[in-house]
């Protein structure tokens, strides 16, 4: 993997640039739908191809490892063959899914070892096996175990649990360099800063993870409970450190706000499963602002879902019949309204993107902001 840095916007951190996979270029700054089970929710790969034009979609370790399972996947000739998806991956480690299991797992210094969310089975998570499963799915870029700890943490938890995810993502970058590939294409291994809310924390974690030299670098543990300010805040401290000829991946961020703001502040790469979450229970998010189609102020709107600016889905889909859909209980509301939300997200940061290339990001951002925020 490599990456070209095209842009940088002469009032901001804003960048625009290319990350080179065996399976497409990828245009920074990039918002990657979640495909947390080899699947975006609601959304056909054809979908994805034609109507979202998505670049990179996400698959989950966690979720890929209980099911199908490896046996599955490795008989596939990995996730690619398996969903027929011929565009980059990421997976991340399971990590952030194995800690949010807080009753059924306990961390250990060999790793975390926790029970299936399905049948309750037992498992253990090492820095070494995330990496060979993740060689198993054959991602072209995959993420390092680490522990994500809550943003209220206090001190002495963040500088525990700080410390031990060094110490695995130490052991994940070696066993990386020591394996090779399985399917003939190339693949990444991205170190996560963490140090929660700590400035002197994510600090260390930044200069511990720009000193390994991988091909990306990743940032975790925000938008878990603090405010948005301060995740700003970190991801402005941490960017200072992480290397400018690096991608800089914003792991589960966010709001169509949370993202120009990280954009701004020199993010490259985003996902978050709002957009197809929210759009399964009905809001939209335009470049007018923010819909609720369960509302009844749609009932008799025959005008399209977004009547001017960027089309996402056939303009024949009217306001109202969405909300009839909605309210009918109708599954082709959720896909047409995930289809629209992921459309929007990625229309939304090649927008950005063409603004960081033409000089007047800042600007744009400040004007487009308020209206993106607004409900309608």
């Amino acid at each position: 993997m490599k990456f070209t840095l095209l842009n940088t916007d002469k009032n901001s951190n804003a960048r625009a640039g290319i990350v080179h996979t065996d399976h497409g270029d990828i245009p920074t700054p990039i918002f990657m739908p979640v495909g947390t089970q080899g699947t975006v929710k609601a959304v056909h790969q054809h979908e994805l191809l034609n109507d979202i034009d998505a670049k990179i979609i996400l698959g989950n370790t966690y979720h890929l490892y209980l099911r199908p399972g490896m046996e599955i996947i490795e008989k596939a000739g990995g996730l690619h063959k398996f969903n027929g998806w011929n565009r980059p991956i990421l997976t991340d480690s399971g990590g952030f899914q194995v800690f949010s299991l807080s009753s059924n797992r306990k961390l250990r210094e060999e790793g975390a070892y926790f029970r299936s969310h399905i049948d309750g089975s037992k498992h253990l998570f090492t820095p070494e096996n995330v990496v060979e499963i993740q060689r198993s799915i054959g991602s072209d870029i995959m993420m390092a175990l680490d522990e994500c700890p809550p943003g209220t943490s206090d001190r002495a938890y963040a500088t525990k649990s700080l410390a031990l995810t060094h110490r695995w993502l130490k052991r994940g970058w070696d066993h990386f360099n020591a394996t090779s590939p399985r399917y003939g294409h190339s693949q990444a291994f991205f170190p996560i800063v963490q140090g929660c809310t700590y400035p002197d924390l994510r600090r260390e974690s930044a200069k511990f993870v720009a000193d390994l030299g991988a091909e990306g670098n990743a940032i975790g543990g925000l938008a878990v409970g603090e405010p948005a300010e301060v995740m700003y805040d970190m991801i402005e401290v941490v960017n200072e450190i992480l290397p400018a000829d690096r991608p800089r991946y914003l792991m589960g961020v966010g709001t169509p706000a949370n993202i120009l703001e990280a954009i701004e502040r020199g993010v490259d790469m985003m996902d978050c499963v709002m957009p197809t979450r929210n759009a399964r229970n009905g809001m939209l998010f335009t470049s007018h602002g923010i819909m609720n189609m369960r509302n009844k102020k749609w009932a008799d709107d025959f005008s399209p879902i977004q009547e001017d600016g960027p089309s996402y889905v056939d303009r024949a889909y009217s306001r109202a019949y969405l909300r009839h859909l909605f309210i009918a209980g109708e599954i082709l509301a959720m896909q047409i309204a995930s289809i629209h939300n992921l459309a929007f997200y990625l229309w939304l940061v090649t927008e950005a993107r063409n603004h960081i290339i033409a000089g007047d990001f800042s600007s744009w951002k400040k004007s487009i902001l308020p209206v993106l925020t607004q409900r309608l």
